[in-house]
Formats: structure tokens, C-alpha cells, sequence
């Protein structure tokens, strides 16, 4: 069951992630996943939080400051001010050796706490979790940790990313884990996410010129299932990006199908380019200006 007390639910880009974020993200490939750590870092660094990287344990300090995109100026910056960390778990709980859920909390919390002291408006962790393996730490006791670190969040600064390699991993474990996390990340940048639920399509990413193909299937399918007199709601809150093409294409999908009331529910901005491809001219269509 998923921890109360984060400020996003659900599947969301990382670009989303907030304070109070407990996020699972998983990979299956060596790159892949690595545009997810750099753009958490950026973002970090960019709202003054301090950032703390712990790679997977067989991985050089260096090869991790490359996937960052290091050297440039505001790595470089950060990294000589210690506002960004490259670190690892073993490092994390010593001087003990064996890891225990109590131990890490209490370092991460005196971490938090640290990074305020030092000036900095919070703190984000991005977690490979390899170091399991590397501490034969107990696969249970891990999993008691992830669903049982509500503690963290709530009403602090803090925000964390727990990756998962899927080829180290046992499903059941992945699908677990994938549940105890209160929001799972979009595996990489540049994807497009689609969620059908009752009456509700659900859009999470970028919706582009490479996304294309699958926005149209996505809405395509959110029409059919409203088919008749039954309103569609189309949630486009979750996209970091709504392309022209796209927009264009949800306006003459809902033009050519049949369906009842459509709702588009976006932030200002997916709303006025909706509006200047000719929204105002599509009958039944309702937008909805939300908070981004």
C-alpha cells in the first residue's frame, strides 16, 4: 500500500518530482535511467536544495559525475561547495556496517537537517538500490524500510528517488515496491505515459513530434471507451510538454469520433495553445485551467 504524507501520487515525470516526494523508478539496462539522475540533480541544484547521489556501489565516482554531465559550471560549482555529492549507503550509515531501516533514517534525517543548516532549502536523494547487494542487507528488511519511511516525507523538506535494476531484482519484489512508493517515475525523458480509468484518460510526460503516434492511439482509445453520451475527461496536468502536432491531433480526434462531453483539464499554457489550434470551434469540448 502506498505511504501517505508525499506531495505527488501516481505516475509523474521527474521534472514533477516536489518536496515530500518518495518516488520508484526502475531501469533494465545499464544507460538507461541516466537522463532521470541528471535531470533530478539539475533541478535540485536550481531550487537550492542539496543534492546527494548514491550510485550503484560498482560504479567509479567519476563514471557517476559523467552521467551528470560534469564538469560545466554549475556542476562544478556545486560539487566544490559540496551543494552536490556523489556518496554511497556504506558511507551513508557508517560506522556501522549492517544496514538497518532505524540507521538509515536517522542518517538521512541529520542529513536533511545538515543541508538546512548549511543554508540550502532542502535536500534530495537519488538512491540505486544495488547497495543492497553490496551490504547483503536483507531483501525483507528493505522492503520494511521503503513502505515504512513515511516519516521522512511529511512535512519536510526532503525528496528521494529509489532505483531499481529489474535484471537484479525479483518481480514480485519490483511489483511491490512499484506499490509502496507513493509516486513511480516515467523511465526515462522524452516518453509519454497513458492511464485509462473511468471516464479518464490520464497523459504523463511529453506529448511531441516523437510522442506522436502514441498520444493519438492514447486518445483514440479514452474516445472509444466514451463512446455515446458519456463524458471524457482528458487529464493533460501531468505533460511537461504539449506540442503543437499533438494538440492539433486532440482536436480532430475529438471532431471525428463520436462521444459525449469532453473535459480537458491542463495548466495555462497546454491551455492557450489548445485555444490558438481552434478549441473555441469544437463543440461539447469544456478546457479547464488547472494549477501546474
Amino acid at each position: 500500500m502506498a505511504a501517505a504524507g508525499s506531495a505527488s501520487v501516481g505516475t509523474i515525470p521527474v521534472q514533477h518530482l516536489r518536496a515530500g516526494d518518495h518516488a520508484f523508478v526502475s531501469y533494465a539496462d545499464d544507460d538507461a535511467g541516466r537522463d532521470v539522475v541528471s535531470a533530478f540533480a539539475w533541478a535540485g541544484l536550481v531550487k537550492r536544495e542539496k543534492v546527494m547521489v548514491f550510485a550503484a556501489p560498482h560504479m567509479q565516482d567519476e563514471q557517476v559525475w559523467a552521467r551528470l554531465d560534469a564538469p560545466g559550471v554549475l556542476l562544478g560549482a556545486a560539487r566544490k561547495k559540496g551543494q552536490l555529492v556523489i556518496s554511497s549507503m556504506r558511507a551513508l550509515i557508517r560506522p556501522e556496517e549492517a544496514f538497518t531501516p532505524q540507521r538509515q533514517w536517522e542518517r538521512i534525517t541529520q542529513e536533511t537537517d545538515r543541508a538546512l543548516d548549511e543554508g540550502y532549502s532542502g535536500l534530495r536523494t537519488y538512491i540505486d538500490m544495488h547497495w543492497v547487494g553490496d551490504l547483503g542487507a536483507d531483501v525483507e528488511v528493505m522492503m520494511h524500510r521503503e513502505s515504512h519511511a513515511q516519516h521522512l516525507f511529511e512535512g519536510r523538506p526532503y525528496t528521494e528517488i529509489c532505483s531499481y535494476d529489474s535484471r537484479w531484482f525479483d518481480p514480485g519484489v519490483l511489483a511491490a515496491m512499484h506499490e509502496a512508493h507513493p509516486c513511480r517515475l516515467l523511465p526515462g525523458l522524452g516518453v509519454l505515459h497513458a492511464e485509462h480509468a473511468d471516464g479518464v484518460l490520464q497523459l504523463v510526460g511529453e506529448a511531441d513530434i516523437a510522442t506522436r503516434e502514441d498520444f493519438i492511439v492514447a486518445v483514440r482509445e479514452g474516445l472509444r471507451r466514451s463512446g455515446g453520451s458519456r463524458t471524457l475527461t482528458v487529464d493533460l496536468s501531468g505533460l511537461i510538454f504539449l506540442g503543437a502536432a499533438c494538440a492539433v491531433d486532440l482536436l480532430r480526434l475529438i471532431l471525428e469520433h463520436p462521444h459525449g462531453p469532453v473535459h480537458v483539464d491542463c495548466p495555462p499554457t497546454p491551455a492557450r495553445i489548445l485555444r490558438r489550434a481552434g478549441a473555441d470551434q469544437v463543440p461539447h469540448l469544456v478546457i479547464n485551467e488547472v494549477a501546474s
